[in-house]
């Protein structure tokens, strides 16, 4: 059932150092998930029906001590990444590295355990995309043909599939934002000519069509090679139902040959003269990225890619992506003509829904990975819910009632408290319990209900085992967990709090038996809920590195759970493992995510200014009564000073060139950083923003920033806000940059306007509202220059401006 001594890491990561390589006599397993997109952040839906599932399996493969490698990793070339750097004006390049880390860290805290978490971004993505191209031609399965495609005037170029929006030609759909490739509202596959009133994604105007020659692969001729492969594979592969429904749909309407180059930029080159200005489009490179990454892991990648023989291909993806990993690209491995390990078995999911809609990136809506991240509900109960929940056969819904029920009904009443009444018991002292010592099962197999607990067990794991090597991954979580119920069931029956004092023998069995099931249970889960097998083995007081495992000799034990763990072995400290989740704050998850992104990001910023407008009100009630109160004369006094104080100037803010030193999250608030700034003080300022929406953690690292210094301090969740960071929101707050100065502007130097000279306040007075006044002046232009009016904010070194907000408000 497991191995005692430090043989591994608890985390069941394999280590990287060593690259892993087939095994003779081994089972030797290549598992990959659907690259995601680089282009967004990753949702609930993304997470579930393909890395997530992966993950479970191939952990599910180490603990059988298989030879298993994980592979994946962002999918960066393509339109929608070129679509993404429009949006955010920056380059391709800048958009794949920001939003590969971002994956990197979702995954990282979803406990997603690859071997190579790699992107197709990548020399060897380039390498061995074309020499499999080359061998396309050299076997004559590509053709050359002309197509039409829409051309923008206005942009001078041709536009790519997904540069393209219109309705939908498909009947009874005529979703009027259907992409020139598919339509995310009815699923099906599409060709940017058939849209009905088509329009440039960039400006908007209709595009024109224009003749453009392509490289096809010809599936047809390919057709019979690929139907040897479909009619073995899936049946041997036991290929998911919807994944053999779509690939034969396919097959029955009648393959077509496939464009496999578009007119784009940020792409694998075509190595061909005629079409070097051309790259591969992405459905044909992005499969491939599976071998570069694997190349990226190892420079002996061949072992495992072309050695079908020794090696099992396992993939797993959501239904939208089936055509291309059952049709495209076996098709593609079997034209080269080489021995490639072709894939055995697919697991494919259908889709995951959001409370009363469908999770979308494109429109920002439902729960993402960084929210997830963010709430305080921990990884495990993620997890378990979205693997209980997962779209194995039809759509299921995320809801989050039904999350608080999963928790508080089966993690917290049935498995967590299973582990606890066991632990908590044998940790009394000798007065009432065990003293923290696991005692001695003499006489268990004496016992017929322990023996009958037994036999059940071990079917239970047999189930799983079967479950599990089936890819039914929801099956087989609900057998581990049936057996949390059974461990429940036998304590109350045997009410082993009696037992200690009226029979202690029979009370050991039963708790040697009880803390064999915890075990079990650590290592029946652990390919689900890593962290929860993480910490059952710290309160059984084993080393963190202790690695679980499920071998055939594991399985036999599984049947007589008293002799799992040793007799005389001291437990750790025991503690609750999983808290309730109450109906209010689930009331309070459902209200702040309801909706779209854009939608939650500009009711926050709503909310936050009727705050301020409130106490605002509030000042000035305040002011108007202490005028009241006062003197005629005073009055007359306050009129002649209010006069100068009417000349409100940009002059009087005092805006410095900032550094930040060190940013983090604020302890007791989701959405607000806390950054250490350097203005050229003895000190660096403490500084609470509003940016973690916005804004990476890695972003606002070390970086300079335009910083209001004479603002009166503020606390802000308990820590006094000392400054106030300069950026800059689009029309509908979507969007929010920080204003930057030049590169080499001076730390502490002061921002100046053209034409106004005066001295900056020591701190401005909130209630003469010069800041307020001002603000409303502030803004981007047109070449993104950060401007009072019509006037820059100048330092020494040139002006200040933002990444991409243009005509944006700065506050």
């Amino acid at each position: 059932m497991g191995d005692f001594s430090a043989a591994g890491n608890g985390d069941n990561i394999p280590p990287q150092a060593t690259p892993k390589l087939p095994i003779p006599g081994k089972r030797n397993i290549l598992i990959t998930s659907a690259l995601p997109y680089v282009n967004n952040v990753p949702h609930l839906g993304n997470i579930i029906g393909s890395v997530l599932s992966a993950d479970v399996f191939a952990r599910y493969c180490r603990l059988r001590d298989y030879n298993a490698i994980y592979m994946c990793g962002t999918d960066e070339y393509g339109t929608a990444t070129e679509t993404k750097a429009l949006e955010e004006n920056c380059t391709p390049k800048q958009i794949c590295d920001k939003y590969h880390a971002i994956h990197g860290e979702v995954y990282k805290w979803f406990d997603i355990s690859f071997d190579q978490f790699g992107r197709t971004s990548t020399p060897q993505q380039t390498e061995v995309c074309q020499a499999i191209f080359k061998k396309l031609w050299e076997n004559n399965w590509l053709s050359e043909n002309t197509m039409q495609q829409p051309y923008c005037d206005t942009c001078e170029k041709f536009l790519a599939d997904r540069l393209v929006e219109g309705n939908c030609p498909t009947p009874g759909c005529n979703y009027d934002s259907a992409r020139g490739d598919q339509c995310e509202k009815c699923g099906k596959l599409l060709n940017p000519t058939e849209l009905k009133d088509p329009r440039c994604k960039v400006c908007r105007n209709t595009p024109c069509i224009r003749d453009t020659d392509h490289l096809f692969l010809e599936l047809p001729l390919l057709k019979d090679k690929l139907e040897a492969y479909v009619n073995d594979l899936s049946v041997a592969g036991g290929w998911s139902q919807n994944a053999i429904h779509t690939t034969h749909a396919w097959l029955r309407e009648g393959l077509k040959p496939r464009c496999i180059t578009r007119d784009l930029k940020w792409g694998v080159p075509v190595p061909h003269e005629k079409y070097k200005d051309k790259v591969f489009y992405v459905w044909f490179d992005a499969p491939i990225g599976y071998v570069s990454i694997t190349s990226c892991y190892t420079t002996e990648w061949e072992k495992w890619w072309k050695n079908p023989e020794n090696v099992e291909l396992y993939q797993f993806m959501g239904k939208d992506n089936v055509p291309f990993h059952t049709v495209i690209f076996p098709s593609t491995l079997l034209g080269t003509g080489e021995n490639w390990t072709l894939m055995k078995t697919i697991s494919v999911t259908e889709y995951l829904n959001y409370e009363a809609g469908k999770f979308s990136k494109s429109k920002g809506i439902g729960v993402f990975g960084n929210d997830a991240k963010d709430t305080n509900i921990p990884v495990e109960v993620w997890r378990y819910y979205l693997l209980t929940n997962r779209p194995e056969v039809s759509d299921t819904l995320f809801s989050w009632t039904d999350l608080r029920a999963k928790l508080n009904g089966e993690l917290l009443a049935n498995l967590g408290n299973f582990v606890n009444r066991v632990l908590s018991f044998i940790a009394k002292d000798p007065a009432s319990g065990y003293g923290s010592v696991i005692p001695n099962p003499e006489g268990a197999e004496s016992q017929p209900e322990t023996m009958a607990l037994g036999k059940k067990v071990g079917d239970y794991v047999e189930q799983y085992i079967e479950a599990m090597e089936k890819v039914k991954l929801k099956q087989g979580l609900k057998i581990a967990m049936s057996i949390s119920g059974e461990g429940n069931g036998y304590l109350q029956e045997r009410q082993f709090w009696k037992l200690y004092k009226e029979n202690r023998s029979l009370c050991s069995i039963v708790m040697s038996t009880a803390s064999g099931l915890v075990y079990l249970l650590a290592c029946l889960l652990e390919p689900f809920i890593p962290s929860f097998s993480r910490e059952v083995l710290k309160q059984l007081n084993f080393p963190p590195d202790t690695k679980l495992s499920l071998t055939d000799g594991d399985i036999e034990k599984s049947k007589r759970p008293w002799h799992i763990l040793p007799a005389g072995h001291k437990i750790g400290i025991p503690a609750p493992l999983f808290k309730e989740l109450t109906y209010e704050e689930v009331e309070f998850y459902r209200e702040k995510f309801a909706g779209s992104q854009a939608d939650r990001n500009l009711k926050a910023e709503t909310e936050a200014r009727e705050i301020t407008d409130q106490l605002n009100k509030a000042k000035i009630s305040d002011a108007n009564k202490k005028k009241e109160r006062a003197t005629k004369s005073s009055e007359a006094k306050s009129k002649g000073s209010a006069s100068v104080e009417a000349e409100i100037s940009i002059s009087r803010l005092d805006i410095r060139v900032g550094l930040i030193t060190r940013a983090q999250k604020h302890p007791d608030a989701d959405s607000l950083y806390v950054e250490e700034i350097d203005v050229g003080e003895a000190q660096p300022r403490t500084v609470v923003s509003g940016l973690v929406k916005y804004i990476p953690l890695e972003e606002m690292q070390n970086r300079k920033v335009c910083v209001l210094c004479n603002l009166k301090p503020a606390s802000m969740r308990g820590i006094k806000s000392q400054a106030m960071v300069l950026a800059a929101s689009n029309s509908d707050h979507t969007k929010v940059e920080l204003v930057e100065p030049p590169k080499d502007a001076a730390v502490g130097e002061r921002v100046t306007f053209p034409g106004f000279d005066g001295k900056a306040d020591d701190v401005l007075n909130p209630k003469k509202k010069v800041w307020e006044t001002l603000q409303v002046d502030l803004h981007t232009d047109k070449e993104l220059v950060a401007c009072y009016k019509d006037l820059p904010l100048i330092t020494s070194a040139g002006v200040c401006k933002v990444a991409s907000i243009s005509e944006g408000s700065i506050r």
